[in-house]
């Protein structure tokens, strides 16, 4: 691990030697213009909230983070497939190990069937550790003619429609960093200690299809799987020979919207001087909060981390060139992941020139797809949702586009659960409007249950060998 070194001693030293720009600060965010923030009425609260998050230790390490960016490199270059996928907002009453441990487990099952689909490694970076903070779409909220300051997360306010829970409370934040920390200790402990061992993984992806009502359509795939760990096996590479069939990199990230929180939680790595959120392994930018003038986009330009920014339909091409220039100067590969969330009615038109822009540039992206964002809808009983056809017609012409255009698609990134809530229409065990309530369980937006995220990840592995297959057969004969 590496060392951290406290920010207020070492600011001036490091300065001119990080790689960032030269006139950038920790607080430099403060004087541009921040969307989507809370307004806090006890500015002394929230002073004393944040001086003590300071003190408090990284949640990650500059090392690990570096060693994701390493990782979504070689993505970027089409060696590698990013899974990016989690909650859409932690809560702090369904803080559980079992939940915790119920979504690292699905995204371990669609990790290795990807992996096999894609015929490269896949690497696995969870919503989770952080994720609390939801950019809204109006600041306040109306019920029975009671208007109300918006929820905004977890860390911010709370979801109970009162004045007491709608106000923003500084101490969430010490809360979240809390529950935060114990979520990664949980994780690592899963990552690194025979959890996510290979061949309970696959045990579990054959309980799954034998119980899908569509199981003969991922027989094959699950049982050529099967084949491939026992022949590993009589190769002599075992759980007990091989470290890499039991253990497994297991990354997180999160929106970065509340600046405060990040700011407090941002470090200066004693190794290399640069500076660190040790928040999360990787940060992004939400679609509401991408101004190249704005706050948080000034802030992330300063930290190391691998970052991200959403791509909805209305990014330009001119803000994505300047997105880029701001963010990654130097043109790192695995410094910027792009997560495309255009929706289905859109992909097609929209991505295109975007990709095109990109390519022509000669700017090193990760391109993945964020298929949840852009299909939301009200369901005719009032609920929000999300169409699994939808979700799944955006990832193939996500795909599509990348062949047509010639560049990598280079991941995917969902919003989704361990359990077995009812809140995406579809899939193989067929949802419908009537089945909503329920398991309607999410605080803000629809989420994929474990079901229809495995079926996703079934049919996205089968779209990925079909396509590597015929890259093969397309290469001319040594």
């Amino acid at each position: 691990m590496t060392a951290i070194q406290d920010p207020s001693r070492t600011a001036a030293k490091t300065q001119s030697r990080s790689s960032s720009a030269s006139d950038w600060t920790p607080t430099s965010w403060r004087g541009r213009p921040a969307l989507q923030m809370p307004v806090y009425t006890d500015t002394a609260a929230l002073a004393h909230a944040e001086t003590r998050l300071r003190r408090y230790p990284p949640l990650v390490f500059a090392g690990e983070a570096r060693k994701l960016k390493t990782a979504l490199g070689k993505v970027a270059n089409g060696e590698a497939f990013l899974l990016q996928g989690g909650d859409c907002a932690e809560s702090f009453v369904d803080f559980s190990a079992n939940n915790i441990r119920d979504t690292f487990r699905v995204l371990l099952q669609m990790a290795v069937v990807l992996t096999y689909g894609a015929g490269v490694p896949v690497v696995k970076l969870g919503r989770m550790a952080g994720q609390f903070a939801k950019p809204r779409s109006s600041n306040v909220e109306k019920l029975n003619g009671v208007e109300l300051p918006s929820y905004r997360g977890d860390n911010v306010n709370g979801f109970e429609f009162t004045p007491e829970a709608r106000k923003p409370d500084p101490e969430r934040m010490v809360q979240a960093y809390n529950q935060s920390a114990a979520t990664l200790n949980l994780l690592r402990a899963f990552a690194q200690g025979g959890y996510a061992d290979l061949h309970e993984v696959n045990r579990w992806n054959l309980d799954f299809v034998r119980n899908s009502p569509a199981s003969a359509k991922y027989q094959d795939l699950a049982a050529r799987l099967d084949e491939t760990l026992n022949f590993m096996a009589a190769c002599g590479l075992t759980s007990a020979t091989t470290p890499q069939i039991a253990e497994t990199d297991f990354f997180t990230s999160h929106e970065a919207l509340l600046l405060p929180y990040e700011e407090a939680l941002t470090r200066v790595d004693s190794t290399s001087g640069d500076w660190y959120d040790c928040s999360a392994h990787m940060l992004w930018i939400g679609d509401r909060t991408r101004q190249p003038d704005g706050a948080h986009v000034e802030f992330l330009r300063g930290v190391r981390n691998p970052l991200g920014f959403k791509a909805g339909p209305s990014l330009s091409i001119d803000d994505t060139l300047r997105l880029i220039e701001t963010l990654n100067p130097a043109n790192e590969a695995g410094r910027i992941v792009m997560i495309v969330r255009m929706g289905a009615a859109n992909v097609a038109e929209k991505l295109p020139p975007l990709v095109r822009a990109v390519k022509r540039s000669g700017y090193s992206v990760v391109w993945s797809c964020d298929p949840m964002h852009g299909n939301t809808e009200n369901a005719s009983n009032g609920r929000k949702t999300r169409h699994f056809n939808n979700i799944l017609s955006e990832v193939k012409d996500f795909f599509a586009v990348h062949r047509a255009e010639g560049t990598h698609p280079g991941g995917v990134h969902f919003e989704m659960t361990g359990q077995e809530v009812t809140e995406c229409i579809g899939g193989s065990t067929d949802i419908t409007v009537e089945n909503l309530n329920e398991r309607y369980e999410t605080q803000c937006d629809p989420r994929l249950n474990a079901s229809q995220a495995l079926e996703l990840a079934f049919l996205l592995a089968e779209q990925l060998k079909a396509e590597r297959l015929s890259v093969q057969r397309a290469q001319p004969a040594a």
